[in-house]
């Protein structure tokens, strides 16, 4: 019973705490992309609308929100057939902060916690803003072990590779997994998740992320960039799962080649979106599974094997097995550089020239 008056009066508490939040916060400081293009399309404004929330959705007071690919994509015109007659938007799908408030079915946080979690890929309002909406299946506790700034730069990436290793090719204990690419985000999470589930795992990778790779568990990492190096001689064996981040012919190629019989090969540079982009989506999209299943047809029969295009989805249960792994110092990526929300175009710059190889957070105060 006493619980139970705990738990009404907490409900009350959020519930006020939302009506006295909105009667303040109406607007917010944004990012907004007018325009597709280069960094100097990127605008701040400080009165962009905060809208209402709806009953599963939670307001998240920003701290931080890193820098993905998709962001830099996304601002040059990827994904316009979904994205342009919505312009302005809001870029961004990571996010560490606090909850400001809550919606009237939400359950699993309270107003004052803090909280990191990522939008979906095609979600509109993104996060590089004061004050982000996420639903709720989208958010959790943020990792007590973590500040913001590192926080920020996991769950977009953590997730997508949760859901090519966890939900696509279903990885279990002393499988054999193969990372193209484990210098990104995406990668080095795939290779910390692999080794946490008790795979054995090779990655490929640049020459300065060799050791990296094999301190996080890899047991071996070939500098695909090395003249010297031919990745299909210094890799050794068969693998059950591989994950190829590069998504290009000749990663593909070998990839495939380097699977055991009902092993699993899976890309993330699926052709949906570019062909939507080209194509309107009406057409795009269905030429884009075309594509996919002849693919998934053609490999089935001359190699046995499955093929997948991957992409990051919410899952809830994935996010917060991601948070234990990195309470329990099992997963973390490492961000290179700061930069204030208000350099946002220097930040877009730096990621664009490959001034700075690894992520990038923009700080919110």
């Amino acid at each position: 019973m006493e619980m139970m008056r705990i738990s009404i009066h907490r409900r009350l508490l959020c519930s006020v705490y939302k009506v006295v939040l909105r009667s303040y916060v109406n607007s917010c400081r944004a990012v907004l992309l007018p325009r597709f293009g280069g960094p100097e399309v990127l605008q701040v404004h400080s009165d962009v609308p905060v809208p209402d929330l709806k009953p599963n959705e939670v307001l998240v007071r920003s701290r931080a929100v890193s820098i993905n690919p998709l962001d830099t994509r996304m601002r040059s015109g990827y994904g316009r057939s979904i994205f342009e007659p919505l312009l302005p938007i809001i870029l961004g799908r990571d996010v560490s902060g606090e909850v400001a408030a809550i919606g009237a079915s939400v359950r699993s946080l309270v107003v004052g916690q803090e909280v990191f979690g990522a939008l979906h890929p095609t979600a509109i309002r993104g996060t590089y803003t004061d004050y982000a909406i996420l639903p709720e299946n989208e958010v959790t506790a943020k990792p007590s072990s973590l500040s913001h700034v590192e926080a920020s730069a996991i769950p977009f990436a953590a997730l997508t590779a949760w859901r090519a290793l966890k939900s696509t090719a279903r990885i279990s204990e002393g499988q054999r997994i193969l990372v193209v690419g484990g210098g990104g985000a995406v990668g080095f999470s795939a290779i910390q998740l692999a080794v946490a589930a008790g795979c054995h795992v090779a990655t490929t990778c640049g020459r300065e992320s060799v050791d990296r790779m094999l301190k996080a568990g890899a047991e071996q990492a070939v500098d695909y960039v090395a003249e010297v190096v031919d990745v299909e001689l210094a890799i050794r064996g068969k693998f059950d799962v591989v994950l190829d981040t590069i998504g290009v012919p000749e990663t593909e190629r070998y990839g495939i080649n380097f699977l055991k019989r009902g092993g699993h090969y899976m890309t993330l540079q699926g052709e949906a979106a570019s062909l939507a982009d080209n194509y309107g989506l009406a057409i795009g999209l269905p030429l884009a599974k075309g594509a996919e299943l002849k693919k998934q047809i053609k490999y089935r029969y001359s190699h046995g094997i499955e093929y997948s295009w991957t992409y990051m989805r919410a899952d809830f249960e994935g996010l917060i097995e991601i948070r234990k792994l990195c309470d329990a110092g099992r997963l973390k990526i490492p961000v290179d550089k700061t930069f204030p929300i208000t350099q946002v175009k220097d930040a877009h710059v730096a990621k664009d020239k490959k001034i700075i190889p690894g992520k990038v957070v923009l700080e919110l105060s």
